[in-house]
């Protein structure tokens, strides 16, 4: 049987990936802004004005598509293609029925995003400190496996982890209960025993908090604790390295 961890922390940290140890897909905002300004002539949209119309439309139609459930649970596996129908559906909701010209876009989008995922500074540092000290560790991540893959080479994580867990090859992804279930049983510990720390509040705080583990949430833009909220997250962080002060 491996060695207790140190005091105060648990026997295992499930890791959420996409905008917990890797910043991803965060403040879209902003990345719309610059990305829509490059398309600025063949949107007629010369201004910052024009700019944030056509901004507010295609995020909507992204919001609006992500909070169906099902639909979802299918398109995390082409985060591209799904991202071309939600920015087709914004422009013809602007009145601009083109698929090419939303296509280019959302591609290019697409690209930029992977082009600037970066790790946290903190990520590496607070993983190791953790396995160091005990921690039984896994990757618990939705996506396509090619696409989660490339990440965790291009970022170093797979040495870091006692298990990694992809939606696309495991074949459910969070919040269903059997993805906790199975990752708790592949570091054989207990639900009361393990952590989840992510920065999706239904898939990091209120899914685990179910199987009676604690949600760890991860907030490093300070947005706070959802309105809607119905569960209260067991703790909150900023900062990864929280986790181990």
């Amino acid at each position: 049987m491996a060695n207790a961890p140190k005091a105060g922390l648990p026997r295992a940290i499930l890791f959420d990936m996409d905008d917990t140890l890797i910043r991803a897909y965060a403040q879209p905002e902003e990345a719309w802004t610059r990305l829509l300004h490059v398309f600025s002539a063949h949107l007629d949209a010369h201004d910052e004005a024009a700019i944030a119309h056509v901004r507010t439309a295609i995020m909507e139609e992204a919001r609006a598509f992500w909070n169906d459930r099902a639909e979802a649970a299918k398109w995390r596996l082409d985060i591209p293609g799904a991202r071309r129908l939600s920015v087709r559906r914004g422009l013809a909701k602007l009145g601009r029925e083109d698929d090419e010209l939303a296509d280019r876009i959302a591609d290019s989008f697409t690209e930029l995003r992977r082009k600037e995922y970066r790790l946290y500074p903190d990520a590496h540092a607070t993983v190791d400190a953790l396995r160091d000290a005990g921690v039984r560790l896994a990757l618990v991540t939705n996506g396509a496996g090619e696409t989660q893959r490339a990440k965790i080479e291009r970022f170093e994580l797979a040495h870091r982890f006692h298990h990694i867990q992809i939606e696309g090859e495991f074949g459910q992804g969070k919040p269903e209960l059997a993805v906790y279930r199975h990752a708790l049983e592949r570091l054989g510990v207990a639900a009361e025993d393990a952590w989840m720390v992510g920065d999706n509040y239904e898939w990091e705080v209120v899914a685990p908090q179910a199987l009676g583990m604690c949600g760890i949430w991860y907030d490093p833009f300070d947005a706070g604790v959802p309105a809607h909220a119905t569960a209260k997250p067991t703790r909150i962080i900023k900062r990864l390295a929280e986790l181990i002060e």
